[in-house]
C-alpha cells in the first residue's frame, strides 16, 4: 500500500486538502494552493528534469590540391606556440610571448578551415588603437606612455569553433511583488510570492569558442563580436602576409564551453520575458541542445607585445571591427595619491552632512 503525498512548493512540507476552501493547505508555512495549480507545478517539474545535449560530429573539409605544399608551420621554442603561414610569410617573433627564435616545419594533421573572415584593419590601425588605449588611464606610469615601444605586432588568424544549434528550455522562477503603504500610525509592507515557469525554443548561430589554449579566453571574449556576414570560404591566399594559429583545443574539448555560453544566453533571453515583479530569482533550469552543428573558422586578430620593467604586456585587437583589449601597468604612487584624495573628499563630505543635520 502506498500513500500519495503532495509537497509544498515553498517549504517542502506535506500538503493537506481543506474541504472548506477546496484548496491544498500547508500547515507549516500557511500557504494555500489551487489543485489545478499544483497539477501544473508537477508537470513543470517533469519538464525541468529533461535535459539533452546533442552535437553532430564535425564534418572535416579536405585540403585542395597544392594547398598543403604552400603551408609552413612555425613553432616557438620559448612558449611552444604553433602558427601557420604560407611560404612567403616571415615570422620574426611569436605573437604570444614576443620570442624571436621561431623554427619552421611542414604542416601535418591540421584540419582545413571551413571559412575565414579576412582582415579589414591594417597594422597602422592596430598601432593607433594601442596609443588610443593609453588615453584616459590616469594611473598609467608616465614612462610607459613616453618611452614604451612595440616589440612585436602580428596579424594572426585565430582558430575558432562555431556552434549552431536549437535549444529547448524550461526554467522555474520564484518572484515577488512588494506593496508598501502608510497610515497615521504604521508603515505597512505586503509581499506576494509567485512561482513562474517559462518554456520555449531558441536558436543560435555561430556561437564562437576559440580553439587556442595559448589565447586568453577573456581577451577573445572581449574583442567580440565579429561580423560573420563577411565570412568567406577559406583560401590560402588570405594568409599572405599574415599567420594562422594552429588549434590545440579541438572541437570535442570546446563543447563544454559552447554549452555554457549557450545555456547562459538562453537563461538571459528567458529572464527578459519576466517583467512586473519586485524580485525574480531562477530556481531550476533544464536546457536541451538539439541539431548541433560545428564549423571551423579563422578569425582576424592583431596581437601586440610590449615590454616595461622587464615584463611583457600583451594586447589584442579585432582585425575586423577594431575592438581592443589589454592589461596595463599601474603607477602605485599615483594609485595611493588618488586613494588618499578620495578618502579626504569623502571625509569632508561626511563632516558637511553631519553639520547640515545638526
Amino acid at each position: 500500500m502506498s500513500v500519495l503525498e503532495y509537497k509544498c512548493p515553498h517549504c517542502g512540507g506535506a500538503l493537506v486538502f481543506d474541504s472548506g476552501t477546496q484548496k491544498m493547505l500547508c500547515p507549516f508555512c500557511d500557504s494555500s494552493f489551487d489543485v489545478e495549480a499544483l497539477r501544473q507545478h508537477d508537470e513543470n517539474l517533469k519538464s525541468l528534469e529533461q535535459e539533452n545535449i546533442n552535437w553532430d560530429d564535425l564534418e572535416e573539409s579536405d585540403w585542395k590540391r597544392g594547398e598543403l605544399e604552400d603551408m609552413i608551420l612555425f613553432s616557438c621554442s620559448s612558449c611552444g606556440g604553433e602558427i601557420m603561414g604560407d611560404k612567403s610569410t616571415v615570422a620574426k617573433s611569436c605573437p604570444y610571448c614576443g620570442n624571436t627564435a621561431i623554427m619552421t616545419k611542414q604542416v601535418s594533421g591540421v584540419l582545413r578551415p571551413d571559412c575565414i573572415i579576412p582582415f579589414k584593419l591594417d597594422k597602422n590601425a592596430a598601432k593607433k588603437a594601442l596609443t588610443g588605449f593609453y588615453n584616459g588611464k590616469p594611473l598609467l606610469p608616465g614612462a610607459f606612455r613616453s618611452q614604451n615601444s612595440i616589440d612585436s605586432i602580428t596579424g594572426i588568424y585565430v582558430p575558432f569553433w562555431l556552434f549552431d544549434c536549437d535549444a529547448h528550455a524550461a526554467i522555474q522562477y520564484k518572484a515577488t511583488r512588494v506593496h508598501m503603504w502608510s497610515d497615521s500610525k504604521y508603515n505597512y509592507v505586503k509581499t506576494d510570492h509567485y512561482e513562474l515557469f517559462r518554456e520555449g525554443d531558441i536558436s543560435f548561430e555561430r556561437v564562437p569558442v576559440d580553439g587556442s589554449a595559448k589565447m586568453d579566453d577573456s581577451y577573445m571574449d572581449a574583442i567580440e563580436p565579429f561580423d560573420y556576414s563577411a565570412a568567406v570560404d577559406f583560401q590560402t591566399a588570405f594568409l599572405s602576409g599574415f599567420v594562422a594559429d594552429k588549434y590545440d583545443v579541438d572541437c570535442e574539448q570546446s563543447k563544454p564551453r559552447a554549452n555554457d555560453r549557450i545555456k547562459a544566453s538562453t537563461e538571459d533571453a528567458f529572464s527578459e520575458t519576466v517583467a512586473g515583479y519586485s524580485t525574480c530569482i531562477p530556481q531550476k533550469a533544464s536546457i536541451s541542445i538539439e541539431d548541433g552543428k560545428i564549423r571551423y573558422a579563422l578569425l582576424p586578430v592583431w596581437m601586440l607585445n610590449t615590454k616595461y620593467n622587464g615584463k611583457t604586456y600583451t594586447f589584442a585587437m579585432n582585425g575586423q571591427t577594431g575592438r581592443f583589449i589589454g592589461a596595463l601597468p599601474i603607477h602605485w604612487g599615483k594609485f595611493w595619491l588618488y586613494l588618499t584624495g578620495i578618502s579626504a573628499l569623502l571625509s569632508t563630505l561626511g563632516i558637511l552632512v553631519i553639520n547640515l543635520m545638526f
